[in-house]
């Protein structure tokens, strides 16, 4: 399982949540929110999207 982490830096704009394909994330308020961790397939793909650089995955 991995573990799925939204800085301070986060903006909400929303890339990690359309870029990611098992639903992990969600925007509440004006940031994202890690929802689904066990879902996490660690592909990466909202870590090398994060304009911010706000998000990290780290693999158990």
């Amino acid at each position: 399982m991995s573990k799925v982490t939204v800085n301070d830096d986060c903006t909400g704009c929303g890339i990690c949540v359309s870029t990611c394909p098992v639903g992990v994330f969600e925007i509440q308020g004006d940031v994202a929110v890690v929802i689904n961790e066990k879902d996490c397939i660690a592909c990466l793909l909202c870590v090398n999207e994060c304009a911010a650089n706000a998000i990290t995955v780290e693999e158990d």
